[in-house]
């Protein structure tokens, strides 16, 4: 699946993509209690680019200029911008 064909609410969302960027980690509440680490990172494709959220130890596994395959994630929008996310279901590999 292209980054361009992701839209809003998609389930089992399969891509595969080279990260651009990722942001400092921040310390988020959670809704079930408790804290986890969340970082923003830029993923893109020849067809665009989309946020993906880095949670917990996924945030050290990549870096600028990995590739990385996401299987089973989720599209997500926060504050009008849409994002993919793994998830506890999905997987992020490096390829």
């Amino acid at each position: 699946m292209k980054i361009s064909e992701l839209k809003a609410g998609m389930r089992n969302v399969s891509v595969t993509a080279k990260i651009d960027s990722v942001g400092q980690p921040r310390t988020v509440n959670l809704k079930s209690g408790g804290t986890n680490n969340v970082a923003d990172a830029v993923i893109s494709d020849e067809s665009g680019s989309i946020k993906l959220s880095l949670w917990g130890d996924d945030i050290n596994k990549v870096k600028p200029g990995d590739r990385v395959s996401i299987e089973n994630g989720y599209i997500n929008t926060f504050k009008g911008e849409n994002s993919i996310s793994v998830g506890k279901f999905g997987k992020m590999t490096k390829v």
